[in-house]
């Protein structure tokens, strides 16, 4: 069992009304989006990072 199962399991975030946007805004948006896929991979990264080195020290 990984540490994060233990997490309370979080409601998923409301979609925004995209009816309701500014063609600039949307642009804004998907960089703000963006901006955000990129932190979430490199915490994957960190995480893997991490378990690799846990898994090596078990390993040996």
């Amino acid at each position: 069992m990984d540490a994060d199962d233990l997490d309370p399991q979080k409601k998923k975030p409301e979609l925004k009304n995209l009816e309701i946007l500014s063609i600039e805004a949307l642009h804004d948006y998907i960089g703000e989006l963006e901006a955000e896929i990129l932190r979430v991979r490199d915490a994957i990264k960190g995480k893997e990072a991490a378990r690799a080195s846990a898994d090596s020290v078990f390993k040996s």
